[in-house]
Order: C-alpha cells, then structure tokens, then sequence
C-alpha cells in the first residue's frame, strides 16, 4: 500500500480519507477533486485496506475527520444512474441465525443487523444499502429488503469504528433494472456517475465552508 497520507483531502475545513474500490469508478470528473485510497474489491480487501491506511494514519497523528467511501452500486428500485447518500448498511452475508442470532447481526458484536448512518449532504436523496462478497443480478434482488447492493461500505465503516472514524456513504447506481451479462454491464454509465459523485462532493464541500 502507498503511503496513505497523499490519499487526504480537506473539504470545507475537515480532513476526510475518499475510498474507492477499483480505478474504473475514478474518472475524469473525481480526478480533479480527489486522490482516492483504492481498496479493492469486495469485504475483505476493502476492510484490510481501510484498516492498515487508518492504522499508519494513527500513528503519524493524522486520523481524518471522516471516511467518505464512494462509488457505484446496484439497484432493481432506484433511479438508474441516479446519486444516492448511504442511509443505513448491513452486511447480507452475516446470517448466524442457526445460532439464534437475528440475520444480518454479527455474532458477539454489538451493532444492530441494520446500522444507520447519520451524515447527510442535504439535497441528495438517502437510500438504504446491504454490502456483501456477491454480485447481484435479477432474481438476486429478491431476497433483499436495501434499496441498493455494493461489495465495500459495511466493511469500510467497520474498520473506520475501530478507530473512532465516522463514515459517509455516497453510490450511483450503474446496474440492476436488467440481468449482468459481461463487465461492460456494470461499466456502461460509470462516467456518468463520476461527474454526479464529483458534483455531490462539492455540494459538501461548500455545505461544510458554511
């Protein structure tokens, strides 16, 4: 991992770490506003890399502010190419239920299935949102009561609150009213969504200014 420290950015007078999952979701447009951590994809990597940034972070003395995790989302119910903030995360996956534990509740940990997330830009719609290790496509949507998928959040917030970090959340959604059938599926509008995530970043940069 490179040095983390290049990765911070200051937006209206706090000092956030962006995290992106692949170079793909990093046009143009976030280009000329941040250098993202890229985390790789998926729950594991995305912990991992958050985790050690954060780590080495800590002990230069310069923890951020916040941890903005940004990117691209799937959804069969919202807008498609549409900006939405995370409004609550839980991780799909988790299911100790065979345990008596609820679904979604990660045993001996205290957090709810469900985890809110407080910081909203105002003027950008919130959505909930259930990270796991899958993609998910058609059918895939039906057993899931998010508004959107992803592969990182639930694990980038994990891995900010062992160090006290809080979180903000922002997904386009690049897929989901039809069946993925190649890579290019997932990666038709992603331009699209760089220049909106671009945009709602200076919306809370100018909201933070204030």
């Amino acid at each position: 991992m490179q040095d983390p420290h290049r990765h911070l950015a200051v937006l209206g007078d706090i000092t956030v770490l962006p995290i992106m999952a692949t170079p793909h979701e990093y046009g143009p447009h976030l280009r000329a506003r941040i250098d993202p951590l890229i985390c790789g994809v998926g729950p594991v990597e995305a912990a991992a890399a958050t985790a050690i940034a954060l780590a080495r972070l800590e002990a230069a003395g310069r923890l951020p502010d916040l941890v903005v995790t940004l990117g691209s989302a799937g959804s069969r119910r919202l807008d498609h190419a549409a900006i939405y903030q995370v409004a609550s995360v839980n991780y799909r996956d988790m299911d100790a239920s065979p345990l008596g534990f609820e679904k979604g509740v990660t045993p001996f940990l205290d957090e709810p299935a469900v985890i809110p997330i407080a910081l909203r830009i105002e003027g950008i719609p919130a959505a909930s949102l259930a990270t796991g290790a899958s993609v998910v496509s058609g059918d895939g949507y039906d057993v899931l009561d998010a508004d959107m998928v992803d592969m990182e959040t639930f694990a980038v917030l994990r891995a900010a609150r062992r160090f006290g970090v809080e979180i903000m959340g922002l997904r386009g959604i690049s897929d989901g009213r039809d069946e993925l059938a190649r890579l290019g599926d997932w990666t038709e509008y992603l331009h699209v969504i760089d220049a909106k995530l671009a945009d709602a970043l200076d919306m809370f940069e100018a909201q933070m200014a204030r």
